[in-house]
């Protein structure tokens, strides 16, 4: 049994008259210290993946397992950095690590957590941030106290969900080297959700795709296998990098070929009858009032 692993894992979302079906039939195994990558549209489900892998939903159908044990709700086993950072505005940078660190290890001596939440600021180099509230720092800043957060709280497995996706092109470039450094040393098992096949690539050891929605799937597993660390300005000119690149995107783009989903839906007119314009209309105030049918009544009057 892998460390990791959905196993015929389905999700919707609404009742069943309008009822969206996500996901459908999803399988992976993920080995203890992998850095797995999941590539799709936007829109496929990859935040719902992310979700049901952090333990905060759960599936219609199948299991999610860690370590063997059935996920029965979110736990500090599990880290995961969101797209929007997520930060609490009122703490400064060492505050919003602090407490993650003083949740999960409420019986660390004081001084212990203290240094805990400082060698992860260190890791991601904003010890001179410290003190900075998220208003004071960057985008890029706001999103390294975020991973430095996460990874405080040691988890078994780290989730990026998106992370750098709000981020310009060149702080985005300088965070996949973090990543990359960070992953480098701890070993963790890493899934990384992103709609870049090329930061994919860089990144993992395994790219998987994700179909086109609804009732999307996984596609099959694409071994990196480019050596560590990977340059990528060397990769621009590497034969392996550009087919891994080809493959990939050929099988998303067929994806969203093969659907051909249809709509139907019950057209509810609004009770409203066109104006006659056969029947004159009188005048009122000096505006003409327009006139329906059902506006106009016949009556019989007896002359003397």
């Amino acid at each position: 049994m892998s460390f990791l692993e959905l196993q015929n894992v389905s999700k919707g979302y609404g009742a069943n008259g309008s009822r969206t079906e996500v996901l459908c039939d999803i399988n992976l195994a993920i080995e203890e210290g992998e850095f797995v990558a999941i590539v799709g549209f936007s829109g496929a489900g990859k935040t719902t993946l992310m979700s049901l892998l952090a333990g905060l939903i759960k599936p219609d159908s199948g299991k999610v397992t860690l370590g063997g044990e059935v996920m029965n709700g979110p736990g500090p086993d599990r880290g995961l950095v969101f797209q929007n950072y997520s930060l609490l505005p009122w703490l400064t940078v060492f505050d919003n690590i602090k407490l993650a660190v003083d949740q999960v290890f409420p019986d660390m001596p004081e001084a212990g957590r203290v240094a805990h939440a400082e060698k992860f600021i260190a890791m991601v180099n904003l010890t001179p941030a410290r003190e900075k509230r998220p208003a004071e720092l960057s985008g890029g800043m706001r999103q390294r106290v975020s991973v430095a957060r996460t990874l405080a709280m040691n988890p078994k497995v780290l989730l990026l969900d998106e992370p750098l996706s709000a981020l310009d092109a060149l702080t985005r470039a300088n965070l996949q080297d973090e990543i990359a450094r960070i992953r480098a040393l701890n070993r963790q098992t890493v899934v990384l959700i992103t709609n870049d096949p090329d930061e994919a690539i860089l990144l993992a050891d395994r790219v998987v795709p994700l179909t086109a929605g609804p009732s999307a799937t996984l596609g099959p597993s694409f071994p990196v296998d480019i050596p560590y660390p990977r340059d990528r300005t060397a990769l621009n000119h590497d034969a392996r990098f550009k087919q891994l690149r080809r493959d990939v995107i050929e099988f998303l783009i067929n994806s969203r070929h093969d659907r051909h989903v249809t709509v139907t839906k019950k057209l509810i007119l609004p009770d409203i009858e066109p104006e006659d314009l056969s029947v004159p209309r009188p005048m009122m105030g000096g505006r003409r009032k327009p006139l329906r049918k059902r506006e106009v009544k016949e009556e019989t009057v007896e002359m003397p």
